[in-house]
């Protein structure tokens, strides 16, 4: 079996020990004698299954019985839509702090629906290389929510300071950088993430609302059945056929996590692999450039260019060849990315910086 070091950025490396326990139940899961992609989500197997993945993701996201869990799916890219959908009505408005393309998407979206204020890290030439700064972040306190997005995977910008909001509720597009470290649940609303970086495979999207939030969305006969969170919430997220494989493969990554010292130990392995990553990216006297300012620098999504496109695609081509995978940035941004997830081990890591040493002193 041959198996390369994966820093594609989404679907992105899963546990192995996931991926073997997936493989050892794939003909007979649970004694059900099925797969389960073949048992039906009425089951009380499946069901059992479901619950006990929304009961350890509020444990391991230190969550209360006060936060409903919600498994959608459509991505963060519809959740971009549908949280304004079911907030911003009769005139209700909306704060955005955009500090990189997805949160540029998703204000985009929200002002379909509502009036948004937006405060943007954005740079004339359309980058972003920071987070927002605290003096910077100035909150109408008439507005129903302030969204931002944790961890920016095209530009490599992480927040790592929380922004203060006053009373107006926090929402959270935590898709690449969720279950990373620990973070203050209560600090937030609402929180989405697409599963398919630290949480299993793609088709799946968890919706985590806090009561209090839940209560002040749109009625459920005035939107779409399927774009009410109030349909879900009612029918626990088996109103229609949910993505019963991608929730299966969520329950199994849960318990990895949960097995292997929660949030707080993965916040010790990510914050080691953001160390050795850009300490051999400042250790390169200039050789490799990372454009974003040091206090944003993203543990999840490391980008970096070098003197030329020549010089980053034979990068690319020669850590293929060395078994060093997806490490191609944005198409819309270009350079070199590596998305080193929470199944990207520290050991992975140090191999891909010795590799770009070895790059260096041969071609620098």
């Amino acid at each position: 079996m041959k198996r390369v070091i994966n820093f594609n950025a989404g679907p992105a490396a899963i546990p192995l020990d996931v991926l073997k326990q997936a493989q050892e139940e794939m003909l007979d899961w649970n004694g059900t004698g099925m797969s389960v992609m073949e048992v039906s989500h009425r089951s009380k197997e499946y069901e059992a299954m479901h619950n006990e993945a929304k009961d350890l993701f509020r444990k391991l996201a230190s969550m209360g019985p006060e936060w409903k869990i919600l498994f959608l799916t459509g991505g963060a890219s519809t959740q971009f839509f549908q949280v304004p959908m079911n907030y911003l009505f009769d005139g209700r408005k909306a704060s955005y702090l955009v500090t990189g393309t997805w949160g540029k998407k998703a204000l985009k979206e929200a002002k379909r629906f509502g009036p948004c204020d937006a405060l943007s890290t954005e740079n004339v030439d359309g980058t972003f290389t920071r987070i927002l700064r605290p003096a910077e972040i100035k909150i109408d306190p008439a507005s129903t929510y302030v969204h931002m997005t944790s961890n920016n995977t095209l530009f490599g910008s992480q927040w790592h300071a929380w922004p203060e909001t006053g009373k107006v509720p926090l929402v959270c597009d935590m898709s690449s950088d969720i279950f990373s470290r620990p973070f203050p649940a209560d600090k937030f609303a609402l929180i989405y993430a697409g599963a398919q970086k630290n949480l299993g495979p793609s088709g799946l999207t968890i919706v985590a609302v806090k009561d209090s939030f839940f209560e002040l969305c749109q009625e459920q006969a005035k939107l779409p059945t399927m774009l009410s969170y109030r349909t879900h919430e009612e029918e626990n997220s088996l109103y229609n056929t949910p993505p019963c494989f991608s929730i299966y493969m969520l329950s199994l990554t849960l318990k990895w996590l949960d097995r292997n010292g929660g949030l707080d130990a993965m916040a010790k392995v990510n914050e080691e692999k953001g160390r050795i990553i850009y300490g051999a990216i400042d250790a390169s006297n200039g050789y490799y450039r990372g454009p974003v300012e040091k206090e944003s620098r993203s543990n999840m999504n490391v980008v970096f260019r070098l003197k030329d496109v020549e010089s980053e695609d034979l990068f690319v081509k020669e850590a293929k060849a060395a078994g060093i995978v997806g490490v191609k940035g944005h198409r819309s941004t270009g350079g070199i990315r590596f998305s080193m997830y929470n199944a990207n081990l520290v050991d992975n890591v140090k191999i891909a910086a010795s590799f770009m040493e070895d790059f260096r002193k041969k071609h620098g």
